[in-house]
């Protein structure tokens, strides 16, 4: 498998910065948060599209993905969504990211059925426009549809290949699932897999991997156990936790304990 982290856990990094801490601490790949506030967002104009893949391939290091917000579950027109969701294919292909990832993001009001009903419209949609750009959509396990069970009740709606999942490992053990449980789900459409680490439900804030309470020992077993060789990306949510330890200095300690993990589940 191979690793990566998000920018998530170096908020506003410039992004020489972000490929240097790459390289320097021996991670393969980045997730990329796309938004208004970071380096790399869906207004960059094309030379600075180009500008960024090329920094990208001179470094050696892939973009993993980008890290959309759209709710495709969200009560509302679907226009919105949609038009959020093609900016984000444009902006991933002109990059050469392989995967968007987007929301649940169900509401209150609607029950399970509508709002399975709206993402799995909607991610049929955007299928197609994903599929002329050659990306694919991750649904994450997130929010309204937490579990892998849940996710799926999408997903089997939509039935896309270029529609898929990510696996956020917080969010399906909230949810009360069990790594075999989660992989079973989701390995038909699984994208990559979204690592960290907290001290309770209660306490979501991010820890260095393998001090809190997550069962990362479990899921990497799981995926390893069944053949599946893909990335384990490292959320560190540092910008929603300004108390937070600064990621930098974790990168090699987290690089080696998902090492040690990947060893002995070999």
């Amino acid at each position: 498998m191979k690793l990566a982290f998000s920018t998530l856990g170096v908020p506003g990094l410039p992004l020489p910065e972000v490929l240097r801490l790459a390289t320097a601490h021996g991670y393969h790949g980045i997730e990329l948060r796309a938004h208004p506030e970071e380096p790399v967002h869906p207004g960059l104009t094309p030379a600075e599209r180009d500008d960024v893949a090329t920094a990208f391939k001179a470094a050696g290091v892939e973009i993993l993905g980008l890290a959309g917000y759209a709710r495709v579950a969200a009560p509302g027109d679907d226009g919105p969504v949609l038009a959020e969701i093609r900016t984000l294919l444009d902006l991933a292909r002109d990059l050469g990211a392989p995967y968007v990832r987007v929301f649940p993001g169900g509401g209150d009001g609607q029950s399970p059925q509508e709002a399975d009903a709206t993402a799995a419209r909607r991610l049929g949609t955007a299928a197609e426009h994903a599929a002329d750009r050659g990306v694919r959509i991750l649904l994450e396990t997130h929010d309204s549809h937490r579990t892998g069970a849940a996710a799926m009740r999408v997903l089997g709606l939509v039935g896309h290949r270029r529609v898929g999942a990510l696996w956020d490992v917080m969010h399906t053990w909230l949810g009360g699932e069990q790594p075999s449980e989660t992989f079973a789900a989701l390995s038909p459409h699984l994208g990559y897999v979204q690592v960290k680490d907290i001290a309770s439900a209660d306490d979501t804030a991010p820890l260095p991997l393998g001090t809190g309470v997550l069962p990362l020992a479990e899921c990497v077993e799981v995926l390893s156990r069944h053949g599946w060789d893909g990335w384990l990306c490292w959320e560190y949510e540092k910008r929603w936790y300004e108390g937070a330890a600064p990621l930098p200095g974790l990168l090699d300690a987290g690089r080696e304990h998902l090492a040690r993990l990947l060893n002995d589940s070999a």
